[in-house]
């Protein structure tokens, strides 16, 4: 690469909202989103809640000449609804499911059913190896009480791990989809301490877009307003992330997002709001955007955020633990009932009775069991997620008790430290 390389990426990300005979105006919306994309010859297209492999198979024959290479990423029942439409070749991708995803039982909300997921690929871009990420989280619902807060954090942290595992060979990191997550939101705030992400909104100095880049905005038509709450403005729950190794300086040039409708004022193309981002990476930061300094271990925004995770972890694991607790007394009560009922049907007391009540006991123990099984894989996978963060923590409080100065720099570092000895 020469001294003063630059390198261009334009991205497009956006929720297209795109299920299968709910969702108003599907097939326009996703006709008008290929005219745009072709229009616009993005370097990147990320795209999430496209539900439909028709949709996918669609879109894919009509930005084929623009547009290449591209990969749906197939999980679960539904499936994951993610996938990519880029101008250059892609060398390798793959996913990872995450291990908590809601609760089956909680059939109106779907998310367990989806599969939800991170998809992976590779590029090769004028010498440099780009890690593209994109991921749809689990849906708050409800944020007073949201019961799927601990599987929110879980998918998180799963998410930061996954990305931070698999970009060591990476000069460019680039991460886009639907977190839904607010900015200061736990599991936000996660992911962007452990992985040192960089949010595109809040980096660029040439912002067009909604106010205070809002992703579902009251004017958006498909907005129903009890869905923003408390919030009038909007919310902000879509992203795009991003970082570059040491050597190179990634910075983002423009940010959009559209405005409740699409870029040329006509109906939007979904119930979210779409982002576009222009980033540059090239050699060497600018000598007047020093390396930002960090306080002691203990103080530092990670340690903060590492504990205030591995507490709702902790929680919700105590919680999950009390639920097949509670589904295990149920089946024990219900296997006591069949036996008694099979006694009174042997003696011939209440045969009857005893016969109409044989197919709801065995419902309750079914039931109950599949409700203690599903409630026993949720705590052994809220424990593996406590277990990786309390070992972070662990090694904090050693790198502490040696005396570092700057904890973030230690753990974020370890991933430049083993891409150098690889090399």
């Amino acid at each position: 690469m020469k001294p003063n390389f630059t390198l261009r990426l334009r991205v497009f990300n956006l929720n297209c909202w795109g299920i299968p005979f709910l969702s108003k105006h599907r097939a326009d919306r996703v006709k008008r989103l290929g005219d745009f994309l072709n229009m616009e010859s993005f370097d990147l297209a990320l795209l999430e809640e496209v539900w439909s492999e028709q949709d996918f198979q669609y879109l894919r024959q009509k930005l084929l000449p623009t547009y290449p290479a591209a990969h749906y990423f197939r999980s679960g029942i539904i499936g994951s609804g993610l996938c990519v439409f880029s101008k250059h070749p892609i060398q390798e991708f793959t996913q990872h499911v995450f291990t908590l995803n809601g609760y089956p039982y909680m059939i109106h909300h779907c998310d367990w059913f989806c599969g939800k997921a991170v998809g992976l690929l590779v590029l090769h871009l004028s010498g440099l190896v780009l890690n593209a990420y994109v991921t749809h989280l689990h849906a708050e619902y409800n944020r007073q009480k949201d019961i799927y807060l601990a599987h929110r954090v879980a998918q998180a942290w799963e998410l930061a791990q996954f990305i931070h595992h698999t970009s060591k060979k990476a000069d460019v990191v680039l991460l886009c989809g639907d977190l839904n997550l607010h900015p200061k939101d736990l599991g936000c705030r996660l992911l962007k301490e452990w992985t040192g992400l960089h949010d595109a909104y809040l980096e660029t100095r040439d912002f067009k877009g909604s106010e205070e880049g809002c992703t579902m905005v009251p004017k958006n038509c498909y907005v129903k307003h009890q869905e923003l709450g408390p919030f009038p403005l909007g919310i902000r729950i879509d992203y795009i992330l991003y970082k570059a190794v040491s050597g190179l300086y990634i910075s983002c040039k423009t940010f959009k997002t559209t405005t409740g409708h699409d870029p040329y004022s006509g109906p939007p193309f979904s119930d979210h709001e779409a982002l576009m981002a222009t980033l540059c990476v090239r050699h060497s930061p600018p000598q007047h955007n020093p390396s930002p300094t960090h306080g002691p271990a203990e103080s530092s925004p990670l340690t903060s955020v590492l504990r205030e995770a591995w507490a709702e972890v902790d929680q919700g694991m105590a919680q999950a633990h009390w639920w097949a607790t509670m589904a295990g007394y149920a089946v024990g009560l219900g296997l006591l009932l069949l036996a008694l009922l099979c006694a009174l049907a042997a003696g011939g007391w209440m045969r009857e009775a005893a016969l109409l009540l044989w197919t709801p006991s065995i419902g309750l123990v079914l039931g109950a069991g599949a409700f203690y099984l599903f409630h026993v894989q949720e705590a052994k996978g809220l424990c593996k997620t406590r277990a990786e963060l309390q070992h972070v923590l662990g090694r904090a409080r050693e790198a502490q008790d040696l005396g570092s100065e700057s904890q973030p720099a230690l753990l974020l570092g370890q991933q430049e430290r083993d891409r150098a000895e690889e090399q």
